[in-house]
């Protein structure tokens, strides 16, 4: 995010103007660090801009499939950076409306909104995002970004889809979903989590199954176009339709057993979740994804996109790492990625990086297959 600190505004010193993407706005004076960041009455995480732009990419691709252009709330606001890069950087929004409850906050939020000078409208006003619309207005897209868990907004959220519609959800109580507290999770998510390395991926997995039956109460029915890990924080795209009733036994939800899970070991403290066990994305949709030429964050978007485009080919749930195969296997030393991927796809496997680590691999191929190519993997060098 570049800014021009010589630059006066309305705001005083804390707020300046710059530029994150291609969209112009105030934002206040945050310092680059990653994880959640502080509470702020005007916040603003400039480590977020990747997630943005993924944003941004996903609008454009929603756009490409029609059917048309949509309304859209984002419903925690803040200095309005999400919705209005959305709005200026790609054609999917036929208007936007920009909530926030703190004062100064609306104030950034509205200024920003004016200087945009946008060919649609852009409303801001107050509003407490966990009380449903006064208005009962609905929208085609619904973004909701909170500071921790998104669950106290999910009623209102409900409340606002149209049918149908995409909703992006962030959470960033990634301690709580990836079992660094687990009796938290227990009672906030109703899950049991993963703990560990695969921790992150397991809470992904948890909120998934979570946001599905939130939205099966409220009579949507809710399937992952994009989800992953990123930072301190996990985030998903969901499209919605209308489909009353609890979801149907083939949704793909679950505990996983230690006696019969054959995928990549999550240690003790089974069984795990209710966790989502379908695909993190669709396929076909992610392989449109493309990073916009607007990107704050060009080059690392073009990195995590292809792993996330290799990856939507072998969505298996949780993955496996080459010092872990080592340690499990008592090796000398680790075996080179490459060298995994490939005797896991010449044995007829389907195996692919993933994106959580960067020496994540995903594979259909059971965890005994998996030890046995290794080890003679191993004992061929």
């Amino acid at each position: 995010m570049r800014t021009e600190p010589d630059v006066a505004g309305p705001f005083g010193p804390g707020v300046r103007r710059g530029r994150e993407g291609g969209t112009e706005l105030w934002l206040p004076a945050a310092p680059e660090r990653r994880g959640p960041g502080e509470r702020a009455p005007v916040f603003y995480n400039p480590a977020m801009a990747l997630d943005r732009d993924l944003n941004v990419a996903v609008a454009r691709r929603a756009r490409s499939r029609g059917p048309g252009r949509v309304a859209a709330w984002e419903m925690l606001g803040a200095t309005g950076v999400r919705g209005l890069r959305v709005i200026a950087e790609s054609d999917w929004l036929d208007s936007l409306e920009i909530t926030e409850l703190h004062p100064r906050a609306l104030e950034v939020a509205r200024e920003n909104a004016a200087r945009l000078g946008a060919a649609v409208p852009i409303a801001v006003g107050a509003h407490d995002a966990r009380l449903p619309r006064p208005d009962g207005r609905r929208f085609g897209y619904v973004d909701l970004d909170p500071y921790g868990s998104p669950l106290p907004y999910l009623a209102a959220l409900w409340a606002a889809v149209d049918d149908p519609a995409i909703v992006g959800i962030t959470a960033t109580d990634t301690m709580v979903l990836a079992g660094a507290t687990r009796g938290a999770c227990e009672r906030l998510y109703g899950a049991r989590p993963v703990r560990g390395r695969l921790g992150p991926e397991g809470g992904l997995r948890i909120l998934i199954a979570a946001l599905v039956h939130s939205a099966a109460s409220a009579g949507w029915r809710a399937r992952p176009l994009l989800s992953y890990v990123h930072d301190h924080h996990l985030r998903t795209y969901l499209a919605v339709r209308r489909s009353p009733g609890e979801p149907p036994s083939s949704v793909p939800i679950g505990t996983i057993e230690e006696a019969t899970w054959t995928g990549p070991s999550l240690g003790a403290g089974a069984p795990f979740g209710p966790l989502w066990l379908g695909p993190l994305a669709e396929e076909e949709w992610v392989r449109g994804l493309e990073v916009p030429a607007t990107a704050a964050r060009p080059d690392e978007g073009r990195r995590f996109l292809a792993r996330l485009r290799e990856e939507a080919a072998v969505d298996t749930p949780f993955y496996y790492e080459p010092n872990e195969l080592a340690r499990a296997l008592h090796l000398a030393e680790p075996l080179p990625m490459a060298a995994i991927l490939a005797g896991l796809r010449g044995s007829g496997a389907r195996a692919a990086r993933g994106h959580p680590r960067e020496s994540a691999i995903r594979t259909d191929a059971p965890r005994p297959v998996v030890l046995d190519l290794v080890r003679r993997l191993a004992e061929s060098r």
